[in-house]
């Protein structure tokens, strides 16, 4: 008899698959949805899409999902015609160089069949919504100033805003995001909105007539970065502002009757950060009101296409809470508080509603992403999975199941936010009596939490026979607006600044655990994170030895440059308290560089060469310090990735990673 195996190891990357993107038929009775998987010999992400009968509607006989799609490429973000008979997508799969090819605009019937590419050119199309008649389909698209592919021919580019590169997307200075609509028939493709700013996530009116959007406009908008909701006819013309400058206002939706517009608002009083809040505002931009405030939880969506829902006077979305993302409703007009629909130990990657229906895809720390359908009426109702596409991955391997548990906080502070959410992942072979070296991981942001959901690397490591530590100390998401606020600073009074309260809190998980887990070795611990995780790295190994190896991810160790070379960083003065120029002493203070010369513990600096988030000079900058200081210390580049490597980036390059981990911490732990 085969035995399982435990956890993951490298090559099983290559075995990732999920559900993504569902959406509910205009009757109720279906849902589409995309599977994804991973394409070794293409070194490539895939993708297809699918199509569910929900359980107990007229058209669920019991027959199995169907898949509607079949290119060898990725098909994406399926969305059915408001008359039912179409299903609008995004797919490169006309495009070559292992599926790396824009993704255009097509529509089939909705029941399957040939598919009409209705867009060409260079650059993605996302963000798909359909006129309320079937006759339109509104997207956005940058727009190229130079379409010019060889870059040694192309013109210099000029850059007059700070806005002009973004880690994922590129360089953006010369083509910026519009708005566009496309005939379903394969007629023209009409581009809507121009100019030099930033538009996104259109979302048409009930009578077909206006498309509101969110936009980042105006003299200074690359300095204020605030998005604000806009209206334009849908036969084109001068956009008008519906939303003020109180706070960045995305994601639109309107009411069925189009008397009032949902969107998220992330205030801007100058000091971040916030929890996203749910709110709406009448059509003509009045009476605008928060929905969410007392629920005191981070609701930004995890992705753009991730849409608010109206559903009989309710709006659906979700919500961040103790390293889980829940599915709440909330009453348009205020007059309740909101309700928890879908709740647990799991992370919703996506969901929608209708007609008292909800459909999501959660993850659990040993599940795939999947698709579910629950009632949206009661509480927390329970689910039905309509799909099983990680079985065939599960049926072969034990995954891990994180133990939760609370470290009580250090400080005194008066507070109701005391404990810090904390998990261990046992090793692989794990028995009572033994001892196991331990990895501490730390998750970027930080205004970010680790989750309840399924997470490759805890599994790879506990696989590997290392007992993992994660936490959400003081400065995550996930709880309220005062926890995530407790590291601004340290300038102007602001708080007490990064490496602070979160590094205590860090060590005090550490300590708990090592109380409360007599099997985990301290003699044997190793640390690691990316981007805040790589800088809160670089941090602890300048402050203690307690740690015998580390590794530093695309982490942020001269906070001086990286003001500068950064795509966003600069923002970061709005959580600092003050801008670098006027401060510099306190934001060299925070950058681990500065300490340098106090790091004993071996240090793998991981960094990727395309990353302009946190620009591979931070890698530099500390690699030749500790080289020259004669440091234990190694530099590993990966070239043509950016900053999301180890969540997107080539599957190839991620199983390289993975091994390094290992590889280094086997070194010194083992």
């Amino acid at each position: 008899m085969e035995t399982r195996r435990y956890g993951m190891l490298p090559a099983d990357v290559y075995r990732l698959t999920g559900v993504a993107e569902p959406h509910i038929s205009p009757d109720g009775t279906r849902v589409a949805y995309q599977v994804w998987w991973v394409d070794e010999e293409e070194n490539s992400y895939r993708g297809a899409i699918w199509s569910a009968a929900l359980r107990g509607s007229a058209s669920d006989g019991g027959a199995p999902p169907r898949r509607l799609t079949w290119s060898e490429r990725r098909d994406a973000v399926p969305r059915w015609s408001p008359d039912g008979k179409w299903l609008a997508f995004t797919s490169s799969r006309d495009g070559h160089d292992g599926g790396k090819a824009p993704q255009q605009l097509y529509v089939m019937p909705a029941d399957g069949g040939e598919a009409r590419r209705l867009t060409d050119g260079g650059e993605d199309v996302s963000q798909l919504a359909w006129s309320p008649d079937s006759t339109r389909i509104a997207f956005t698209r940058r727009v190229p100033d130079d379409p010019e592919e060889d870059e040694r021919k192309r013109a210099p580019r000029r850059v007059r805003r700070l806005f002009y590169k973004l880690d994922g997307t590129g360089w953006l200075t010369d083509r910026r995001a519009h708005i566009f609509v496309a005939s379903p028939d394969g007629g023209d493709v009409r581009q809507l909105t121009d100019g030099d700013c930033e538009d996104s996530q259109p979302a048409w009116s009930p009578d077909g007539g206006q498309i509101a959007f969110s936009s980042m406009r105006g003299e200074r908008w690359d300095v204020e970065l605030r998005d604000r909701i806009y209206l334009v006819s849908a036969d084109g013309g001068e956009p008008v502002a519906l939303t003020g400058t109180d706070g960045s206002c995305t994601g639109a939706s309107f009411s069925p009757d189009g008397t009032r517009i949902a969107h998220y608002f992330d205030l801007d009083d100058g000091t971040d950060p916030h929890n996203t809040q749910i709110a709406v505002i009448a059509a003509d931009g009045s009476d605008h009101r928060l929905l969410t405030a007392k629920l005191d939880r981070h609701c930004r969506p995890v992705s753009d296409s991730m849409r608010l829902c109206w559903d009989s006077g309710r709006i659906v979305f979700t919500a961040e809470d103790h390293g889980s993302r829940h599915v709440y409703a909330v009453a348009a007009d205020g007059s309740a508080e909101p309700e928890l629909l879908v709740g647990g130990e799991l992370v919703i990657a996506g969901f929608d509603a209708r007609d008292g229906r909800v459909v999501y895809v959660p993850s659990t720390p040993t599940a795939f992403p999947e698709l579910y359908v629950a009632e949206a009426r009661s509480s927390a109702a329970a689910g039905q999975r309509l799909t099983g596409v990680g079985a065939a991955f599960a049926a072969d391997r034990e995954l891990a199941e994180p133990e939760r548990f609370t470290a009580e906080r250090a400080d005194s502070a008066a507070t109701e936010e005391t404990g810090v959410d904390a998990w261990l992942v046992r090793p692989a072979g794990f028995t009572p009596g033994g001892r196991y070296p331990v990895l501490l991981s730390i998750h970027g942001g930080p205004f970010s939490q680790y989750t309840t959901g399924f997470f490759d690397e805890f599994q790879m490591y506990a696989a590997a026979g290392y007992a993992v530590l994660f936490a959400n100390p003081r400065g995550s998401s996930g709880r309220s607006e005062e926890w995530g606020r407790a590291i601004r600073g340290p300038v102007n009074g602001a708080g007490p600044g990064w490496g602070t309260v979160d590094f205590q809190d860090l060590m005090n998980v550490v300590d708990t655990a090592l109380r409360r887990y007599p099997f985990l070795d301290a003699e044997r611990m190793g640390v690691l994170g990316g981007s805040y995780g790589g800088f809160m790295t670089s941090w602890i190994v300048s402050h203690t030895d307690r740690f015998k190896a580390a590794i530093a991810e695309r982490g942020v160790s001269n906070m001086v440059s990286l003001f500068g070379s950064s795509d966003i960083f600069w923002d970061f003065q709005r959580v600092f308290g003050g801008p670098m120029w006027e401060h510099p002493d306190a934001w060299r203070a925070m950058s681990p560089a500065s300490y340098a010369e106090r790091i004993r513990t071996p240090l793998l600096i991981i960094h990727s060469e395309q990353d302009l988030r946190c620009p591979i000079e931070q890698g530099e900058h500390l690699f030749t310090l500790l080289r020259l200081m004669g440091r234990e210390t190694e530099m590993l580049r990966f070239p043509a990735e950016g900053h999301e490597l180890s969540r997107s980036g080539s599957p190839r390059h991620r199983v390289q990673r993975f091994e390094a981990i290992l590889e280094w911490f086997g070194r010194y732990l083992t």
